[in-house]
Formats: C-alpha cells, structure tokens, sequence
C-alpha cells in the first residue's frame, strides 16, 4: 500500500511539474505573491477532482474492449507528453491568476480531460485507492512547493524538472502501453 501511495506522488508530480499553461500562469502569479500561485494550483487541482469523480463513479460502465483501447490511447498521449516535456520551454505571458483562472484552465484543458478518460481510469482500475491519494498528494506538494521556488531558482531547476517528469510519464507510458496490448494479444 505505501509503494502504491509513493508511486501515486510520483505520477502526480510528474504531470503537475512540467511547463505549461497552468505552471506559466502559477509561475507568473508566484512572481506577485505566492499566494496568488498557489491559488491557481489549488484550481487546477479542483478540476483534477472534479475529472476523479466523473471518471472512478462513471468508469464502472465501460466495457472491457473499448477501456483498453482507452488504455493505448492513453499511452500514445503519455508518450506524446513526455516528449513535449522535454521540448517545452516556461512561458513568460502575464495572466491574472487565482484559483478560479486555475479552475478554467483545468476544466478546459484538452490534455487534462484526456488524462483522466485514459490514464486515470487505468489508474482508478488498477491501483490501490493509495495511489490516487498518492496522486493528489503529489499535486499538493507540487502547488504548495512550486511558488515558493520560483523566484529564486526557476532556470536552475527546469532542466532536472524535465528530466524528471520524461522519466516518469515516459515509464508509466509504456507500463500503460504494454497493459493494453497484451490484452489484445490474448
């Protein structure tokens, strides 16, 4: 159960570490006030929840066949992020931020959605509960953690940031990969 919780952290600070929409609006808004980046985690994460619920009460009703299809389309997306990961660069718009512009942004955002009808339904189905507090918890240390750091050592970190988030979802992309082929295989 602990390794399930770990593995949970990982994969949520994996997807919640790398540049992109969300990080450029908390890191832009950090610069203001950490509270103001944090706020705009914390709505990002509230559409995460939202996505969970969706997902672990409705997931129940999708036939086996179509849920490992699921599963390679989610691979293929994880693939597909975890090279963007390494090719993205932290955007330096300015946005206002608070936890409702993290909301929205969470809410519409099409990875987001995808995430959750794929990967995080092979994780609710798969995985210990463990993991996807583990997961949220990863979300958390990521959103508190994020705006705290920025300031002072964003450039210097960046490069180890995407190293790491590669790392993981690149890893969780094949395990998600091989799950899905080897039932098509049977």
């Amino acid at each position: 159960m602990l390794l399930t919780y770990l593995i949970g952290i990982l994969i949520g600070l994996s997807l919640t570490a790398p540049p992109g929409p969300v990080n450029s609006v908390i890191s832009t808004e950090s610069m203001k006030s950490k509270a103001h980046g944090v706020s705009v985690g914390a709505g990002a994460m509230t559409a995460d929840l939202v996505f969970f619920v969706i997902v672990f009460r409705f997931g129940a009703f999708i036939p086996v066949l179509a849920l490992h299809a699921l599963y390679l389309a989610g691979a293929v997306l994880l693939l597909y992020i975890s090279y963007s990961v390494l090719k993205s660069k932290i955007s330096r718009r300015t946005r206002k931020g608070n936890y409702l512009v993290g909301l929205t942004m969470g809410i519409t955002n099409p990875f987001q959605i995808l995430w959750w009808m794929t990967v995080g339904l092979f994780f609710i189905r798969y995985f210990h509960i463990a993991s996807i507090a583990g997961l949220f918890t990863g979300i958390i240390i990521w959103i508190l953690s994020f705006p705290f750091v920025m300031n002072k050592y964003a450039r210097r970190f960046e490069r180890y940031v995407k190293i790491f988030s590669f790392a993981v979802l690149f890893s969780f992309a094949i395990y998600l990969l091989y799950s899905g082929v080897v039932y098509f295989l049977r």
